[in-house]
């Protein structure tokens, strides 16, 4: 697997000073946020196995879910505002997704503590799994390079994939809001 370097703390822009903005730096800085993806995957694609600890510290696989749909949601970082939308939307959905034969598991660069942290604060109830060395990530696409304020550095690009019984690529969403993460979902189903 590919490996993206240095963790996004570490990333900068310019002279590698983080403070320092160049003209052209300082022009990003008003920008929006903008993200070089790095490969995608597409309907029909074999989904990138996994096999990672939860919040609880037990081991979640890909094929754990075979015979099962599964919705994979990657997001940025736990208990920050858009990744607790997003969480928080999927938990109030939990047995419309249950209803359909929809799994869902989350994946972030959490550890376990702070996964489990997060799930106990908003009641979530459904795997959140911990990617700390981003290999999933790059595995699913979703470990990408980032521009914000005249910095560059890599994260996690808000995306969901909802993976087929086979353990294929039913449809992706990338980038996703984080309010659309559910309604995608639930009309990729109903279609």
């Amino acid at each position: 697997m590919r490996s993206f370097g240095p963790p996004p703390s570490r990333r900068t822009a310019g002279d590698g000073n983080p403070g320092a903005l160049t003209s052209v730096n300082a022009s990003m800085a008003r920008e929006a946020l903008t993200v070089d993806v790095v490969k995608s995957l597409q309907n029909g694609d074999p989904a990138p196995d996994f096999a990672l600890l939860d919040q609880h510290g037990e081991t979640i696989r890909l094929e754990d879910h075979r015979g099962r749909k599964l919705l994979v949601y990657f997001y940025p970082e736990a208990d920050t505002p858009g990744c607790t939308t997003q969480s928080c939307d999927l938990r109030d959905h939990r047995q419309d997704l249950a209803a359909i034969g929809l799994d869902v598991v989350g994946i972030s660069p959490d550890p376990p503590p702070k996964q489990l942290a997060f799930d106990e604060k908003y009641g979530l109830g459904f795997p959140l799994l911990a990617d700390e060395d981003h290999a999933v990530a790059e595995a699913w696409g979703t470990w990408v390079e980032r521009h914000r304020g005249g910095h560059t550095f890599f994260g996690i690009l808000r995306s969901s994939f909802l993976v087929d019984e086979e353990g294929r690529i039913e449809q992706a969403w990338s980038p996703v809001k984080p309010e659309d993460t559910v309604p995608n979902a639930l009309a990729a189903q109903a279609a």
